[in-house]
């Protein structure tokens, strides 16, 4: 089960004017299982995208790539749950490419108007004839208020689907937002196996709308780990309809800030969830680092930290083996740190515990105290550098014996 998470229902997921969803049951990799979605945008809507920087990526990626480079005007999204298709070499790319030409077919756009995703097993081949047959049924399904149906159709080992929405006040209107992700496994940063959709009603530019695709996503996919696997598939897709009527052009235009804010909210809620339904896990954690100098070595350790087996097993079991902190602190890169001006905190349900600092345990910590601690369903691990006025914040679970149990029977 998630940690402390549930998925909105689905009137908590306000329409998107201009957006449209709808879903199918193409027996994809299995049967009576919905695993394939068609997104539909009205003309005029702007898309941006960040992507996986696996070398493995799949045809999907490579394809969206080249779609969004030959302009932002697209019209229509296309995302597969069951068969990844990455590691499937040209006749993978052919599979892609086909896909984008049946969705086109079917909405009256050009191919190069399509982005496709998708999201499963690696070194398979989608099978694209049960796509372009579930496509009908997924045009039938489309509506506005479809966002609760995809984000359930789009999970693989997920327990829960993730979805957010808002509403704001721009100027006296009101602006939506609505995204939903997947993912629960091999979830690293780079991007963190998982795929987001963001769509807005407010008009952005297209340049615009690109720099705050990656600052959404480096503020969100990209600060959460559940294994240290990069995936093949990983997408973030953002999406301005200009419905709404307020329009950005600037990023120092009134509406920015708020519309910005927003915007990095909701991807913030969907990385959050992906880690809270971690596979296996049993508690999430944020690791807050904080006294580097400068973001990036301060990522380092939060990552580190967050990444390691070791760190993960213990707070799995509640074992204030906290040591393996200091270790993962010590190997993330910083050869010029001053162990010695390090601090470590615990920290849950109101109760915060100095566990390390000048090198070695705080003289007032006991592991009675740690383990109280670390029973707790959300913990924060809080480090203290003691080398500058930088921090950094990375999401991430624990590692339980079902993480292994999930991963081993993957494929059955």
């Amino acid at each position: 089960m998630p940690v402390n998470y549930a998925t909105p229902a689905a009137d908590q997921l306000h329409a998107v004017a201009g957006v449209r969803l709808g879903v199918a049951q193409a027996g994809i990799r299995k049967q009576d299982r919905y695993d394939l979605t068609l997104i539909a945008l009205d003309a005029g809507a702007n898309a941006a995208g960040v992507f996986t920087k696996n070398r493995f990526c799949a045809a999907p990626v490579t394809l969206c790539r080249q779609h969004l480079a030959a302009g932002s005007d697209i019209r229509a999204l296309v995302i597969n749950t069951g068969i990844a298709n990455a590691g499937t070499g040209e006749p993978g790319m052919q599979a892609a490419v086909a896909t984008c030409a049946a969705v086109a077919k079917t909405l009256g756009v050009e191919p190069r108007q399509v982005l496709p995703f998708s999201t499963g097993v690696i070194l398979e081949l989608l099978p694209a004839e049960r796509v372009v047959a579930g496509l009908p049924a997924c045009q039938a399904d489309l509506r506005s208020d479809g966002w609760h149906a995809a984000a359930h159709a789009i999970m693989t080992t997920d327990t829960v689907a993730k979805a957010a929405s808002r509403h704001i006040d721009i100027g006296g209107r009101t602006v939506t937002v609505t995204g939903i992700s997947k993912g629960a496994g091999m979830i690293r940063p780079n991007m963190a196996t998982m795929l987001g959709f963001v769509a807005t009603d407010a008009g952005i530019a297209a340049d615009l709308l690109q720099a705050l695709a990656k600052e959404a996503a480096d503020a969100s996919f990209n600060c959460i780990t559940v294994d240290g696997d990069t995936s093949t598939n990983d997408s973030f897709v953002l999406i301005a309809s200009g419905k709404s009527g307020v329009q950005v052009d600037r990023a120092d235009a009134a509406a920015w800030p708020a519309l910005k804010a927003a915007i990095v909210a909701v991807a913030q809620e969907l990385a959050q969830a992906i880690v809270r339904d971690g596979e296996g896990a049993t508690k999430f954690i944020t690791v807050a680092v904080e006294g580097g100098g400068d973001v990036a070595e301060c990522r380092k350790v939060a990552y580190a930290v967050g990444h390691s087996p070791l760190v993960k097993t213990a707070f799995f079991a509640s074992d204030p083996n906290l040591g393996r902190i200091q270790a993962a602190i010590g190997y993330a890169g910083i050869d010029d740190l001053d162990v010695n001006g390090t601090r470590i905190w615990l920290a849950a349900n109101g109760e915060e515990a100095l566990v390390s600092e000048h090198g070695g345990r705080a003289a007032g910590y006991t592991e009675q105290t740690g383990s109280r601690i670390m029973k707790a369903a959300e913990i924060t691990v809080r480090i203290d550098l003691g080398r500058g006025s930088a921090g950094a914040t990375v999401w991430t679970c624990d590692f339980s014996y079902d993480y292994v149990k999930i991963n081993a029977d993957y494929r059955s």
